[in-house]
């Protein structure tokens, strides 16, 4: 089926995903996604199934599974009000850490999988889940062969589950898309991520999509930018390809 939904049990609870598979049938490299702060929604699905349809087995957990039912949201309306204090309390249920956490239970339904080639998978994250796909092929070395992080804020803090801190062990090919005067990620955090990188030799290229806004991936965010996310796009599966 080119699109299910499952239940993965996790060490907290059990987590819903949805998996998409290839529209003309077949498999593929494995792909995890890890999802932004608008939760799991029709465009999340959708640039799941894109992914899928690239010729990847993608697994799509809904990472705020420890807080029950919520949504769907339309980040339109969302915007217009207090984002925050909507969403707050759903991000407030995950994190680096927990996300990390819960990649063990995905990784093992991917090794149920008969139609998962290769011998890696990729991890691809948006906005908060940026930090979560470097923090999860961080935790899992041998697991991951690639990462991209698109508009992903917080990569290099001073918290104890910052992104940054996985340089040492990763060995997956990162891909770092930064949006143009982000307050969640500038220059100075930028440049502590690169400088740990460089210090552990992960193989990486970063760059900033300039004129982007935060979320310019996003295809139901008001920052849309069709042309940047194309761009986008070419860099993903191009990483993908070559490193998986």
């Amino acid at each position: 089926m080119p699109h299910e939904q499952i239940t993965i049990a996790t060490a907290d609870g059990d987590c819903p995903a949805h998996v998409l598979t290839p529209a003309g049938g077949g498999g593929g490299p494995g792909v995890i996604v890890y999802m932004d702060a608008g939760g799991i929604r029709p465009a999340m699905v959708g640039m799941a199934q894109r992914l899928a349809d690239a010729g990847h087995v993608v697994l799509l957990p809904d990472l705020f599974y420890r807080h029950g039912p919520y949504g769907p949201f339309d980040p339109h309306e969302v915007f217009k009000g207090d984002f925050r204090a909507i969403i707050g309390p759903l991000m407030a249920t995950t994190g680096n850490a927990r996300a990390a956490a819960d990649t063990a239970a995905c990784l093992a339904w991917f090794d149920g999988r008969r139609d998962v080639t290769g011998g890696r998978l990729g991890a691809v994250g948006f906005c908060m889940g940026g930090g979560m796909a470097i923090a999860a092929a961080g935790s899992y070395p041998g697991r991951f062969g690639a990462v991209a992080s698109f508009h992903g804020g917080n990569l290099a803090t001073d918290a104890p589950d910052s992104p940054h801190l996985h340089a040492p062990s990763l060995e997956a090919e990162v891909y770092i898309a930064a949006a143009d005067a982000d307050g969640s990620y500038p220059p100075a955090m930028a440049q502590r991520l690169e400088a740990a990188f460089d210090d552990a030799g992960v193989r990486y290229r970063a760059e900033t999509y300039e004129g982007a806004a935060h979320g310019w991936m996003m295809p139901d965010f008001p920052v849309y930018d069709a042309a940047a996310a194309e761009i986008g796009w070419t860099e993903m599966l191009g990483l993908l390809r070559r490193a998986l």
